[in-house]
């Protein structure tokens, strides 16, 4: 894809709770809706997941606080012999297929699936036999940052490109780890920080409610937009409440795309679908009344009015002191 495309993901993540058919029909929605891939989450629970590790708080206000970190995610993870089923589906559909790793087995699981991106996702920056393994496996990366320093960010690429990643290939993705993201936590503008550090592009990973910030991210020139999404915000679940339903995921497709076409160029220029207004829009000089042939052009008799089609007023000091070739009547432009 062209650097001016902006690459959508339709995150699935974990919203088909663990049911096949479920994660099939997020993939024909995605597809529906227009996003360029759809992506899910791939992971083996005990090797991501202590049984001392708790839930986060909106966790526990979406699921209940009855069960571990441990069983919540058993209970909506998908075996890892799925996963080619769901890439063989995205394949006839025509959807692009991507799945995030958070353990050594799942990415290689996924390896043997050669997806366009390798997906790493937040919690997984500061996990250096992790990252120097999706290094060893080459291809492209896409590099979710929230809840990380600049300097976190900066030395997570460091690794990836000491082990084989180019830098060229590796996008980085503004991110708030909060489900659902305040407006006040999205910080748009920490995408010209990540820019600074020099890979490949910049994007935005949104968890906030609707489709508004991510259109503004799009216009901020985010390369690649990842939003959540679901089949039934009221399903049970960790992340449905701040997913976007088949509808809503549609809208803000089209919304980017228009974006897209929107922010053009760069170059300041006579646009095409402009030309032809140029001369009902911008004024000439004209005579101000009736003015006889030989009589000397002022400020008195000249005057400047539309239409653009004559003597441009910037001529203005140029037109004063000479003298009229013809008899003009008022309002007729001076040649």
């Amino acid at each position: 894809m062209n650097d001016t495309h902006i690459i959508i993901i339709a995150e699935a993540g974990v919203n088909h709770n663990g049911n096949f058919d479920m994660a099939r029909q997020m993939i024909i929605e995605a597809k529906k809706a227009g996003a360029d891939y759809v992506k899910f989450q791939t992971a083996v629970p005990e090797l991501v997941i202590s049984t001392f590790a708790p839930k986060a708080e909106y966790q526990k206000e979406t699921t209940g606080a009855g069960e571990s970190q441990l069983e919540m995610c058993r209970a909506i993870h998908l075996p890892l012999s799925d996963y080619s089923r769901l890439k063989a589906i995205c394949d006839e559909v025509g959807i692009g297929f991507m799945s995030t790793p958070f353990d050594l087995v799942s990415i290689d699981c996924l390896d043997a699936l050669k997806m366009d991106y390798w997906k790493i996702p937040s919690g997984e920056i500061t996990n250096l036999p992790y990252l120097r393994k999706i290094a060893s496996k080459g291809g492209r990366v896409i590099l979710s940052t929230g809840m990380s320093t600049l300097e976190e960010v900066s030395t997570a690429v460091e690794i990836l490109v000491a082990g084989g990643i180019a830098r060229e290939d590796i996008i980085l993705l503004h991110c708030t780890t909060q489900y659902p993201t305040p407006a006040d936590a999205v910080n748009l503008r920490a995408m010209d920080a990540l820019r600074a550090i020099g890979c490949g592009g910049v994007g935005y990973s949104d968890h906030t409610v609707g489709i508004t910030i991510p259109i503004a991210a799009a216009a901020r020139g985010a390369r690649v937009i990842e939003k959540h999404f679901t089949l039934d915000r009221t399903l049970p679940g960790p992340d449905h409440r701040a997913s976007l339903e088949p509808d809503e995921l549609a809208a803000m497709v089209s919304a980017v795309r228009i974006v897209e076409q929107a922010l053009g160029t760069g170059v300041k220029e006579v646009a095409e679908a402009e030309r032809s207004n140029i001369a009902v829009a911008r004024k000439s000089i004209v005579a101000a009344r009736d003015i006889r042939a030989g009589e000397v052009l002022t400020e008195e008799n000249i005057t400047v009015k539309r239409p653009g089609n004559g003597i441009s007023p910037m001529l203005w000091d140029k037109i004063i002191g000479t003298t009229a070739s013809r008899d003009y009547s008022a309002d007729e432009l001076i040649d």
